[in-house]
């Protein structure tokens, strides 16, 4: 006997930040629309996580006005200036070429915040608000119909839903399946991520080293402990993660350098390889893309995330309009304008990280000296570093309400 569908308006398949976001924002502001939210990771898989993400101005008034910052905050590490040097790898002084400090402002640029912390509250709150999270539920098949949308799973359950969202990551298999096709192409780097603790405080004071190989990011936690995100080449990383502990932390202190004093490695070290996607579309009918299946960019800039939070904002706002105005909230027509309210930014970002990449993460005197020349420049035009601020911050008079502090 074949068992009975289960019937939502909408089906979001991804439990990370963004797919929750949405979730969570979509019924809180409509709370008629039913949402279901399928995973294929298991429920407790959160609890191995070790990475913490930088969370932008914008995302930290998002999350207040979705009902979580007071829950996280506790595990927040506020961000309050960002050092940028240039330099060699054995250079015995790395210069500052250029600092950014949210002066007069009553709030941080960013946040660093535990990733385990923001799951576990995201997933409370749109639960709470009666979200249906379904774990360990792998995504077999989907067909898109002209009034509904149907997944399959491969344990044989069947959801129909007016609106499908696909928030599975940068190798979504869904928008394969749509068909959707993507430009992307490899770095051939590795982003190594872990965390330290170390001797001295760090103030708040994040800091991004360009290396040869690729930005050394170093980003402040609570405590006397930093997240890393460091960039190497392919085959140099995978020689660095095959290290025993000793060898990995003397190549770590390398980059790192004496400033906080002794350094501790804390936790697991992991490799993620860098490149940049980007879908050639966000949207079909009953079909929209967020997050990471919708871009994947180079960490450089530390937006990748923001981007994600940004979609979210995007999206839910342009469901709950819709519904309000009695529309179908699956049709193209209404999808699209999510479509052009992400997609332009969107690109503009991967163009930005990719030329900055392609910039520092080399050591050719001629470029070198041309982009020590221009953070310098930068760093004495105060007009140009607040607007930066303001970009790296999210905050823009033009954001989805959520990004602005406001409801939907």
């Amino acid at each position: 006997m074949a068992k009975k569908p289960n019937h939502s308006d909408i089906l979001v398949v991804g439990g990370g930040y963004v797919g929750l976001s949405i979730a969570l924002a979509t019924k809180t502001a409509a709370p008629h629309l039913s949402v279901t939210v399928l995973d294929g990771a298991p429920r407790i898989a959160i609890d191995s996580e070790t990475r913490a993400s930088a969370i932008a101005a914008a995302a930290c008034r998002m999350l207040a006005q979705l009902g979580i910052w007071d829950e996280i905050s506790k595990d927040a590490q506020p961000i309050n200036e960002m050092i940028i040097t240039d330099s060699k790898l054995h250079d015995a002084v790395r210069p500052v070429f250029l600092t950014f400090a949210h002066e007069g402002k009553n709030e941080p640029f960013a946040h660093m915040i535990p990733n385990q912390s923001l799951i576990r509250a995201l997933r409370r709150a749109a639960e709470d608000k009666g979200v249906i999270c379904c774990y360990d539920t792998l995504v077999e098949s989907h067909e898109v119909n002209p009034h509904q949308v149907s997944i399959t799973t491969a344990s044989g359950e069947t959801y129909l839903a007016k609106l499908l969202i696909a928030a599975d990551g940068v190798r979504s298999r869904l928008r394969t399946a749509a068909g959707i096709k993507t430009m992307h192409w490899s770095y051939e780097q590795t982003g190594i991520v872990t965390t330290v603790a170390h001797e001295r405080p760090h103030n708040g004071i994040a800091q991004e080293h360009f290396l040869p190989a690729g930005p050394f990011a170093i980003l402040p936690l609570t405590g006397n402990r930093s997240s890393l995100v460091w960039t190497e080449t392919t085959r140099n990383a995978e020689r660095i993660l095959a290290m025993d502990d000793f060898d990995f932390e003397f190549e770590l202190e390398k980059r790192f350098g004496h400033k906080l004093g002794e350094i501790k490695v804390e936790g697991a070290r992991k490799g993620f390889p860098l490149g940049l996607t980007l879908a050639r579309e966000f949207v079909k009918n009953r079909f929209a893309l967020a997050g990471d299946a919708a871009h994947g960019i180079h960490p450089i800039s530390g937006q990748g995330l923001n981007l994600g939070f940004m979609d979210a904002a995007a999206l839910s706002q342009t469901i709950v309009e819709a519904d309000r105005l009695g529309l179908d909230i699956g049709t193209l027509t209404v999808l699209e304008n999510y479509q052009r309210w992400r997609r332009f930014d969107t690109v503009k970002m991967g163009v930005v990280t990719d030329v900055l990449n392609r910039l520092f993460a080399n050591d050719n005197p001629i470029l070198r000296a041309a982009r020590d020349f221009g953070l310098g420049v930068v760093d004495r035009l105060p007009g140009i570093k607040t607007h930066l601020i303001s970009q790296a911050a999210g905050l823009s008079k033009s954001a989805p309400n959520l990004l602005q502090g406001k409801a939907i």
